[in-house]
């Protein structure tokens, strides 16, 4: 979450809001990538996390692998893009979530 301002989304279920993070702008050896040329960002910081889905028999939540701080990669096309209070954000399921990455 950016220093400023907190972030009132609260996700259901097995959701996550992400914040996606910018795409390089250039190459390893130099060259500058058009915004046209570029491919959609797959990599983006975890905001907020739902509580887990409900299990088969509806009496615990299955808690998510995630938290917030995580940085993660998710699929191409997964999850919905929400603008809220003049932010962009990614509202992704848990399923849409590929991997952690550790730095």
């Amino acid at each position: 979450m950016s220093t400023a301002t907190k972030t009132v989304l609260k996700p259901l279920e097995d959701r996550v809001v992400v914040k996606t993070l910018e795409a390089e702008q250039t190459t390893a050896s130099g060259l500058v990538i058009p915004d046209t040329a570029k491919e959609k960002p797959q990599e983006g910081e975890i905001l907020a996390v739902g509580p887990g889905r409900w299990d088969d028999e509806g009496e615990k939540r299955i808690p998510l692998d995630v938290n917030v701080g995580d940085v993660v990669l998710y699929s191409k096309y997964g999850g919905t893009e929400v603008k809220y209070d003049g932010e962009e954000y990614l509202v992704l399921s848990a399923r849409d979530i590929l991997a952690v990455v550790e730095k």
